[in-house]
C-alpha cells in the first residue's frame, strides 16, 4: 500500500477501560475483568497515541448496595471506599481528590491539565485494572461507573466498544428449582444504561439539568441604560420564548438588574406570570453583575417556592461591563451551591467575563446582536430542558451486542449528524447496571465477564470514521 496507508496505521489506535466481572455467590453477584486485545501496542504507558492525537481515561465508580455494608464492600477488595449515604459507596476513582465533588469539579474545570506528561501518573487509561471487582451484589443493587474521556491535541472521532463473556459457575439448589438453562442469565437480567454524562455526576438525567427532579431557573436579565430600545425588545421576546418551552413541575422566575437587582416574579409554575414581569421591563440605571447573580442564587436556594434537591439554573444575559471581581465572586458562590450559570453575552458586553462567570466554556453564548437572542434563548433551551442523551440501554447482553460493533459518539450533540469531538476536550459517559429486585433465585452462582472501551481517529481528511475497525495492513 502506499505511505497513506501508514499513516492511517499510526492513526488509529484503542484504549481500553477494563469494567470487570459480575458474579453471584449464595444470593450475590460480583465483577471483575479480562484482557481485551492485550496484544495491541495501544496497552503499552496505558495511553492511547497516533501522532499528535492522544486519547485519555479516568473514572470513578460507585456502587448501591444498600445501608450498612461498609463493611462487606471494604472486604471485597475497597480498603478505602466511603460511604455516601442511603446505601451508596464510593468505590474508587482517578485521580482521587477527597471526594466526588472534588473529582467532578477536577473532570470538568480547566485547573489540571488531562493532557500533560503529568498527568499520566493519575489516569488509569485502561490499564487492565478493573472498576469493579464486586463479590455480593444482592437483587435490586446497582453501580455505575463514569469514564472521563480526555482528547487531547486534534479533534477526532471518538467510538465506545465493549465485549461481554458469561459464565455459569454451578448452579445452587434454589436455583435449579426454577432454572433449566446452561447459562448466561446474570447477563439477561442485569439492565445497563450508556449515555452521555454531561456534568460528570454518576447521574442520568433524561430531563436535562432536572437531576431526576424538577427544574428550577432564574432569567437574570440586565435592564441597564444601554438595554434601551431593540436589544430590551429582543430580550422580551427570547427570554418569553424560553419560558413557553417549560412544563410543570418545572418552576421559573424573573429577575431584573442594573445599579441593583429585583426579583421581578418568584419562582412559580405560573409561566404567565413570568413573562408578564419580563414583559414590563424598563431600561435605565447602571450595570452590577454581581448584583443581579446574588439576586438570582438567592432566589433559586432561598426563594419561598425553592426546592432542595431541585436542578437549579441561572441564565445571565448582560451587554455592559461589570466589576470583574464583584462578579466572579458572587458567581463563584452560586455555582459552589449547586446552581448551573449559562451567560449571555450581548453587543458589546465583556465576554470574557460573562465566560469566565459560566459553569463550564459551553454554557458561556454570544449574541453579536439583538436579533441573535432568540436563537441563544433556543440553544439554551435545548441543553436544558433536552436532557442527557442515551447511548445505549437494554440487558447486559443487548447493550454489548450493540457495543460489539462499536458506536461512534457525538462530538456535538446539538448539530446533526455524528461530529468529531475538538481537540483539548472532556467527555464524561456513564454506565450504569441494575440489578433487578425481582430476579428472584434463578442467577444465583451465575457470572458475568466485561470489558469496555474507547478508540480514537483523527478527524481530518476522514468522511468515513470507523476507529474501532481493525487497523489495515500495508500490502
Amino acid at each position: 500500500m502506499t505511505d497513506d496507508n501508514q499513516l492511517y496505521n499510526l492513526s488509529r489506535r484503542k484504549l481500553l477501560a477494563g469494567l470487570g466481572t459480575v458474579g453471584l455467590a449464595s444470593a450475590g453477584a460480583g465483577l471483575g475483568t479480562s484482557a481485551f486485545f492485550s496484544d495491541r501496542e495501544a496497552f503499552e504507558d496505558n495511553r492511547l497515541t497516533a501522532g499528535t492525537l492522544d486519547l485519555k481515561l479516568d473514572y470513578k465508580a460507585t456502587y448501591l448496595g444498600g445501608p450498612g455494608r461498609l463493611d462487606a464492600v471494604t472486604a471485597m477488595g475497597y480498603p478505602d471506599a466511603e460511604d455516601l449515604g442511603e446505601g451508596r459507596y464510593l468505590l474508587d476513582q482517578a485521580p482521587s481528590p477527597a471526594d466526588m465533588q472534588a473529582w467532578e469539579d477536577l473532570v470538568q474545570g480547566e485547573e489540571f491539565d488531562f493532557c500533560s506528561l503529568e498527568a499520566d501518573e493519575f489516569l488509569v487509561n485502561g490499564s487492565g485494572i478493573p472498576m469493579f471487582t464486586l463479590e455480593d451484589v444482592k437483587p435490586g443493587d446497582s453501580g455505575e461507573v463514569t469514564i472521563s474521556v480526555h482528547i487531547c491535541d486534534n479533534p477526532g472521532y471518538v467510538e465506545l466498544f465493549g465485549d461481554l463473556s458469561e459464565a455459569e459457575n454451578g448452579e445452587t439448589e434454589p436455583e435449579s428449582e426454577v432454572d433449566d438453562t446452561e447459562g448466561g442469565d446474570l447477563a439477561d437480567a442485569i439492565e445497563v444504561c450508556v449515555w452521555y454524562d454531561e456534568d460528570c455526576d454518576n447521574v442520568y438525567e433524561p430531563t436535562g439539568t432536572g437531576q431526576q427532579q424538577e427544574l428550577e431557573v432564574a432569567l437574570v436579565s440586565d435592564v441597564s441604560g444601554s438595554m434601551g430600545g431593540a436589544p430590551l425588545s429582543a430580550l422580551k421576546t427570547a427570554a418569553t420564548n424560553f419560558v413557553d418551552n417549560l412544563s410543570s413541575p418545572d418552576e421559573a422566575a424573573a429577575v431584573s438588574f442594573n445599579s441593583g437587582a429585583t426579583t421581578d416574579q418568584e419562582l412559580t409554575t405560573n409561566y404567565q406570570l413570568v413573562q408578564n414581569a419580563i414583559t414590563s421591563y424598563t431600561a435605565g440605571g447602571g450595570t452590577s453583575i454581581a448584583a443581579g447573580v446574588n439576586e438570582g442564587a438567592d432566589e433559586l436556594l432561598n426563594g419561598t417556592n425553592a426546592t432542595p434537591g431541585a436542578s437549579k439554573v441561572m441564565i445571565l444575559l448582560s451587554d455592559g461591563q461589570s466589576n470583574a471581581s464583584a462578579a466572579i465572586a458572587a458567581a463563584d458562590a452560586a455555582k459552589n451551591a449547586g446552581i448551573r450559570i449559562f451567560t449571555i453575552a450581548l453587543g458589546n458586553a465583556d465576554t470574557s467575563l460573562l465566560e469566565s462567570l459560566a459553569t463550564s466554556p459551553d454554557d458561556a453564548f454570544v449574541a453579536p446582536n439583538p436579533a441573535d437572542l432568540d436563537t441563544v434563548y433556543a440553544e439554551i433551551a435545548q441543553v436544558v430542558l433536552a436532557g442527557e442523551q442515551k447511548i445505549a440501554e437494554g440487558t447486559m447482553s443487548e447493550v454489548f451486542d450493540q457495543l460489539a460493533d462499536g458506536v461512534l459518539l457525538d462530538g456535538n450533540r446539538q448539530e446533526e449528524g455524528v461530529q468529531p469531538y475538538p481537540g483539548a476536550t472532556t467527555q464524561c459517559i456513564g454506565f450504569e447496571w441494575t440489578l433487578p429486585t425481582d430476579v428472584g433465585n434463578e442467577v444465583q452462582s451465575d457470572s458475568v465477564t466485561f470489558d469496555i472501551g474507547l478508540a480514537a481517529e483523527q478527524s481530518r481528511h476522514n468522511d468515513d470514521p470507523d476507529p474501532y475497525a481493525p487497523t489495515p495492513t500495508a500490502e
